[in-house]
């Protein structure tokens, strides 16, 4: 007969306890292997958004550039009508009845000068513009393939470091996951929301030296009972981290340990005497 699931809400405060300082140990684990990532995947991210950004404005440069091109190519067939039209006029001057159609023919001649003259003008607004964004392209492709060139160093190196860790982190994500099913869930949500406002991401600590060990504030002769006793669960009144006694965090005797004092044996103090 399978065994039946434990409802998370019937352990004891110790087991709760317990079970919350193991899933920070995971999670302080799965911290180390990001801080020794360190900010590389922030550059990457970066990075890519200059490249994707630098891509986005060199596209914008080229199309308009063959806008100014088109413009040049349009203005250059004005032109060519312009000055068709120009010669069909001189040849109607030729076969004139009188002053008054030759002088029409003149100022339509002498418009589509003007026209030719604006034109030209144009056409080298356009290519000076051209000009310009061209040498503007060719800074931002500069540009693009020294970014490029970092952003595949700097991908190698995360990628590298990623699949040096990766296995033990996926290891940790799994068992943070099984032990989170363990715990009463409005308990797991108040420890993620303490972890997520603490500078160091640790949610529960156990207490050293008579103090709590996130903020160090002194702790209560009856409130360090309390912690002791795990009746309930107790919170620092200063920075709001869930306290457990260090025996149950494993650390008592190493504790105790670096506290107590040496003694002397009798013979040693005598010599020292002497």
């Amino acid at each position: 007969m399978a065994r039946e699931k434990k409802d998370p809400t019937d352990l004891s405060v110790e087991q709760k306890l317990k079970a919350l300082y193991q899933l920070q140990t995971m999670l302080s684990e799965i911290d180390k292997i990001k801080t020794l990532r360190g900010e590389l995947p922030l550059e990457v991210q970066d990075l890519e958004d200059e490249v994707a950004g630098l891509n986005t404005r060199i596209d914008k440069i080229r199309r308009e550039m063959a806008e100014l091109r088109q413009g040049i190519a349009t203005k250059r067939n004005e032109i060519e009508d312009a000055k068709a039209l120009m010669a069909k006029y001189k040849e109607q001057q030729d076969n004139v009845r009188n002053n008054r159609e030759y002088d029409m023919l003149s100022k339509e001649i002498e418009f589509q000068t003007l026209e030719i003259e604006l034109c030209e003008k144009r056409i080298r607004e356009y290519t000076a513009a051209e000009k310009s964004k061209a040498d503007d392209c060719a800074r931002s492709e500069e540009q693009l393939d020294e970014r490029t060139k970092d952003l595949e160093i700097k991908r190698a190196e995360l990628e590298e470091i990623v699949s040096e860790t990766k296995l033990e982190e996926e290891k940790l994500r799994e068992k943070a996951k099984n032990l989170e099913v363990t715990i009463e869930p409005r308990l797991l949500l108040a420890f993620k929301r303490i972890r997520k406002n603490s500078r160091n991401g640790l949610g529960i600590v156990y207490v050293q030296r008579d103090a709590c060990g996130g903020c160090f504030n002194k702790i209560p002769p009856q409130r360090q009972l309390d912690i002791r006793m795990r009746k309930k669960i107790i919170v620092c009144e200063y920075c709001g981290r869930i306290m457990i006694d260090p025996e149950l965090a494993g650390v008592e005797k190493v504790v105790e340990k670096d506290a107590a004092p040496k003694r002397r044996s009798r013979k040693s103090a005598a010599s020292e005497d002497k």
